[in-house]
């Protein structure tokens, strides 16, 4: 799928405060529906989506990406400003509840999931993994 079928918003939910990357999806009807679908018809659950950043060279954004953890399949990437994720995981950091996140994807009908998440990995442009700027819940080991 391509990028330009997707915007970003990182920003804290205003009910509870907790951090919210709400990714809007304005592309084909029903493609992102089937990236999200698995191969018993169920959908993807948050325990079956990892969430990656990876961080662009010389530049002040980069490239969100969810992926199907069972399969490896990219279900989406889209471009995020660095700094809005990194405010996202020193938010999540500070919160009580050991660094939940919520992931909202809305799809072109105007239906949308709510993935709540506690991992979220940063890589630096070169595929490092950026362990103090990433989300690492305590006793995951990588």
């Amino acid at each position: 799928m391509r990028r330009d079928y997707f915007t970003v918003d990182v920003q804290s939910d205003p009910d509870d405060g907790t951090p919210t990357i709400s990714i809007d999806y304005d592309g084909p009807a029903g493609v992102l529906r089937e990236r999200l679908t698995t191969g018993t018809e169920g959908t993807l659950d948050a325990g079956e989506i990892d969430v990656v950043f990876r961080r662009q060279a010389d530049s002040d954004s980069g490239v969100l990406s969810l992926t199907n953890r069972l399969t490896g399949e990219f279900v989406l990437e889209v471009s995020a400003d660095t700094d809005d994720m990194t405010a996202l995981v020193t938010t999540a950091e500070g919160r009580e509840d050991d660094g939940q996140y919520e992931v909202r994807l809305t799809d072109s009908d105007g239906k949308s999931l709510v993935y709540e998440k506690r991992t979220l990995l940063v890589y630096d442009h070169d595929g490092s993994l950026l362990r103090q700027r990433s989300l690492i819940p305590g006793g995951v080991e990588l």
